[in-house]
């Protein structure tokens, strides 16, 4: 249990897609101008990565090497196929707000870096719980950098206004916007990350 729970965590901490891993940044970059747009992609990648994990490591022993990629990208095909036609059915306002970063996410490289790095080396439980890790770490990468973008350049937050009379920075929901939130936020995580284990050489070398 506890190394389901660490495969888990790692995703949303030291492995994090958006800030640690810096992984999938083109949608990142794309869709975070709105939380709920945020939480539609976090939702949909996770939904894809959870399924196309749980069946590459099922099947990763009959498939051969020579077309394991290939096999890859028709597996999880399938699953970003299933969720874009589950989004036009029950949220086709989502769906039109996302574009093509739906169907897009057949080549995201979080979803084939899982497929390759971890679920063709390991059993269905442990890879459910990284593509769940993984997928929720991606999620919420997203609705940070949405909500500083949203709040900062729109003054509103999941489409509500704020505070009246706020003169938002319209950059900030722009594409240089995207970029200077996203640069700053990875350097705020990698700060705490030093600080971090600063602390703890110092617990271990016994200084202050």
């Amino acid at each position: 249990m506890k190394r389901l729970l660490h495969e888990f965590t790692k995703g949303i901490t030291i492995e994090n897609p958006t800030f640690g891993l810096i992984l999938g940044l083109c949608p990142t970059l794309a869709v975070s101008t709105s939380l709920g747009n945020a939480i539609g992609m976090g939702a949909a990648a996770t939904f894809v990565l959870v399924c196309s994990n749980t069946i590459v490591s099922s099947v990763r022993r009959i498939i051969p090497d020579r077309i394991r990629l290939p096999a890859f990208i028709v597996i999880i095909a399938t699953f970003v196929t299933m969720c874009e036609l589950i989004m036009k059915a029950y949220a086709p306002a989502l769906d039109v707000s996302l574009g093509i970063f739906v169907p897009l996410i057949v080549v995201n490289c979080i979803i084939m870096a899982r497929a390759e790095a971890f679920a063709c080396k390991h059993g269905v439980g442990a890879s459910i719980f990284d593509g769940l890790g993984m997928g929720v770490g991606f999620t919420l990468g997203l609705c940070v950098i949405a909500s500083v973008r949203e709040i900062l350049g729109a003054g509103s937050i999941a489409g509500k206004q704020l505070i009246p009379g706020f003169q938002p920075a319209t950059v900030l929901i722009l594409a240089p916007g995207a970029l200077a939130t996203l640069g700053l936020l990875i350097a705020l995580s990698n700060l705490m990350k030093s600080k971090k284990s600063t602390c703890r050489a110092c617990r271990k070398g016994g200084c202050g």
